[in-house]
């Protein structure tokens, strides 16, 4: 879900990880775990689209 917005952007999850002081592998453990609510809306934030946009797509993914 992340990685291919992250790819959109021209950034990789690793980077995004940094920026936002997250640890390492934190956003890839999101494919089996629901994230803290602050963190996929500072991850949305920093990839300008909505916590909606990103939860549906995870949807879309997983069928």
């Amino acid at each position: 879900m992340v990685k291919g917005l992250a790819q959109k952007k021209s950034v990789s999850v690793a980077h995004i990880e940094r920026e936002l002081k997250f640890a390492n592998g934190s956003i890839s453990k999101w494919d089996k775990s629901v994230p803290r609510a602050d963190r996929l809306q500072e991850v949305a934030d920093y990839l300008g689209v909505t916590t909606t946009f990103i939860l549906n797509k995870s949807k879309e993914e997983s069928k």
